[in-house]
């Protein structure tokens, strides 16, 4: 690492650190049916939740109009306070978004002035903020699929918003791992092919799970390894749509069905990862990267397990969210080891 990327790094790191919290916080208002308690967005104006009773009461009576409240809550003795409850999660959830791009575009324009950044560095941190902008998009996107006729947001547009941030997440560690480690190494291309395909997966896997928790097809089949007595698989993975790719995107059977078995696709690439680099001389970091891998997949494969089998309580569901981003960032790390 050369000492004038230090600050560089810093930087960088913080906003993956950002972008994490804004997942766990994400999870939050998922888990909580919190996501559609604001009803509108704007960039200023909403920064502060409602400072006043009146405002309190003000909003409260924009949500009532819309059909969260009006197919659901509206039935549940649904008070003001469970109004704030949920109101702050989604708040608190924009509010780091705010704080993600404040904390990536002020230190942008300090370090371009002073010259600290490089033009191949200055090209990936404007393509940090090109996917910033559109994951804000993204956010509103989805929140908009869920305040027409239907009280729940598209899980299409729920997992697109997941991924996306975990891509965002995983391009700004490959740009601060490329100014940690500046000295090339020589590339197993056997292993590095290996990586990339593991990553796909592991990326398929993520979008599933937003199916799954979009869908909330995590409580339904609550048994393992079979998905019901004597089923691997379901006879409603089959039925529930009018095709078997419906079935596959939009059934609840056939989404989980796909993301528990993607768990073991997932599990077998990584061991086999591990094992084939036991025929290459690997550097120290390669070695620990995989490691860690092994480590953290198995963790996370334990996680899903129990999600599934306790009917994803809120803590479980939250971990299982977590320990993925753990993965995708062993996985990032991993990848670039191997490429660089």
């Amino acid at each position: 690492m050369k000492k004038e990327n230090k600050y560089v790094i810093i930087w960088l790191l913080s906003g993956c650190l950002l972008l994490f919290m804004m997942v766990v916080v994400g999870g939050i208002t998922r888990l909580t049916n919190s996501g559609l308690s604001m009803t509108d967005w704007h960039l200023v104006t909403d920064t502060f939740p409602p400072l006043t009773e009146a405002k309190w009461s003000q909003a409260f009576e924009e949500y009532k109009k819309f059909p969260e409240y009006q197919k659901i809550n509206i039935h549940n003795d649904f008070t003001l306070e469970d109004y704030k409850f949920i109101y702050f999660w989604e708040w608190f959830h924009r509010f780091i978004g705010r704080i993600i791009g404040l904390a990536f575009l002020a230190p942008f324009v300090y370090f371009l002035i002073k010259k600290r950044l490089s033009k191949d560095t200055i090209k990936k941190c404007g393509v940090l903020l090109g996917m910033g902008a559109f994951q804000g998009f993204l956010g509103w996107f989805m929140v908009r699929s869920g305040l027409i006729d239907n009280p729940d947001v598209s899980h299409f547009r729920l997992s697109l918003h997941l991924t996306f941030a975990f891509i965002t997440f995983a391009y700004t560690l490959w740009v601060a791992l490329d100014l940690v480690y500046p000295n090339k190494t020589e590339v197993i291309k056997p292993l590095r092919k290996l990586a990339r395909i593991t990553l796909v997966f592991l990326l398929i896997q993520i979008i599933y799970g937003g199916f799954v928790a979009g869908l909330n097809a995590g409580l339904i089949h609550n048994h393992w390894p079979l998905m019901s007595d004597g089923q691997f698989i379901h006879d409603s993975v089959f039925i529930e749509q009018k095709t078997l790719f419906l079935n596959l995107v939009e059934g609840k059977s056939g989404v989980q069905f796909v993301h528990r078995t993607m768990a073991y696709v997932v599990v077998g690439l990584i061991l086999t990862l591990y094992f084939k680099s036991k025929k290459y001389t690997l550097t120290l970091t390669q070695k620990k990267g995989i490691n860690a891998l092994v480590i953290i997949v198995f963790l996370q494969f334990t996680l899903g397990v129990f999600t599934l089998l306790y009917s994803v309580p809120l803590w479980l569901g939250l971990t299982h969210q977590v320990m993925a981003f753990f993965l995708l960032t062993a996985m990032t790390f991993s990848l670039h080891r191997l490429s660089k």
